[in-house]
């Protein structure tokens, strides 16, 4: 189970697309939180964006697989920003299945299927946005 919302937020800057990202209370925010501001660039996966995230970060217990619309995960393995808007290749149905059980760390505060021009190779910046 993830905590509640925080109050922070975080921009996502991903090509010329700007996300809000309210945090929940998880150390997985609070890392990610902390490193902000950061750069990345973006690859996909089916209709999920992702990108490498300058933090470690273990499983939490509530991490899980399959995402609701809005939820902003974190890919342990890879130590990458997940972020589905639709199915991905090992999808069931219309569900959004990541890769591997994420933590999610945050909501976004718009519609992220709006991503879904994203091309691969695409920029990304990371920073606080005042709440």
């Amino acid at each position: 189970m993830t905590g509640g919302a925080t109050g922070r937020r975080l921009r996502l800057t991903i090509g010329d697309i700007e996300l809000e990202v309210e945090l929940l209370d998880t150390p997985t925010a609070d890392a990610l939180y902390n490193a902000a501001p950061f750069e990345s660039t973006v690859s996909t996966w089916g209709d999920e964006v992702y990108f490498a995230a300058p933090v470690s970060c273990a499983r939490e217990p509530g991490a899980k697989a399959v995402v609701e619309p809005g939820e902003i995960a974190f890919w342990v393995e890879g130590s990458s920003i997940a972020i589905g808007f639709g199915p991905t290749p090992i999808s069931r149905g219309e569900e959004i299945r990541l890769a591997a059980p994420t933590n999610i760390w945050g909501r976004a505060l718009g519609d992220i299927r709006i991503l879904a021009v994203v091309q691969p190779g695409a920029p990304v910046r990371v920073e606080r946005s005042p709440a």
